[in-house]
């Protein structure tokens, strides 16, 4: 299986009233296309800022960020081209815009993208069905969904401009059991059958059976665990 992202020695400190915290500590690992890598840890771990760094919304302090080869943090990076095309998020919070409808928070990434406006209902439409979102749904404002269907809604949100890499921040977090496990099967199921390079940060040990490789994040640090799969 191909390596599509590699992180090497990547830090990252935050200046704070009471001193310098540091949030990733000279973490490295690989993640692959079609595989689940789930990085487990408590809330101040520094799991969302390691996602963060890796989406680039954050810039480390020091290491290299390699997707196919490419180091996302050399200089002279389009990093804006690259949020937009070669990752996806999704976060615990969902953070749709709950004036729009379903439909038009998935369109929205690819009028950014300046994708053709003949294209992107029909994508969105397909990528929303494909999530379980219906047509009565899908005209649907944001705010008037149930937390699973908002989930759903963010994936199919994150797909809209077909990247390479999927980022998941807690995204069971404010579900409940059972919407939860769909959830994550979604995911599994984009790296399974569309290839995607499926990366999940949590808290929730039940997680660690989608995944292909697993790790513990503490006080800033990585180490791998065997799931036993």
């Amino acid at each position: 299986m191909q390596d599509m992202l590699e992180i090497k020695d990547v830090s990252k400190t935050f200046k704070v009233k009471s001193g310098d915290v540091t949030a990733v500590d000279g973490v490295s690992f690989r993640a692959r296309k079609g595989e689940v890598t789930v990085i487990l840890g408590p809330s101040g771990s520094g799991k969302t800022t390691l996602l963060y760094l890796v989406g680039s919304l954050e810039s480390p302090d020091g290491g290299e960020i390699e997707v196919f080869g490419e180091d996302i943090c050399r200089p002279g990076m389009d990093l804006i081209q690259y949020r937009r095309k070669r990752v996806g998020f999704v976060f615990q919070f969902f953070n749709l815009i709950t004036a729009l409808t379903a439909l038009e928070n998935v369109t929205l990434p690819m009028d950014l993208a300046d994708d053709p406006y003949s294209l992107q209902d029909e994508r969105a439409v397909e990528l929303l069905g494909r999530m379980g979102i219906d047509t009565r749904l899908q005209k649907a404002k944001a705010n008037k969904m149930s937390g699973g269907e908002k989930q759903r809604v963010a994936i199919a949100r994150a797909l809209a401009n077909d990247p390479d890499i999927i980022l998941a921040d807690e995204p069971t977090g404010n579900l409940d059991t059972a919407t939860g496990k769909v959830v994550v099967e979604i995911l599994v199921d984009l790296a399974r059958k569309d290839g995607k390079c499926v990366i999940i940060v949590t808290h929730d040990e039940s997680i660690l059976e989608a995944a292909d490789w697993a790790y513990r994040m503490e006080d800033g640090k990585l180490t791998g665990i065997d799931t036993g799969a």
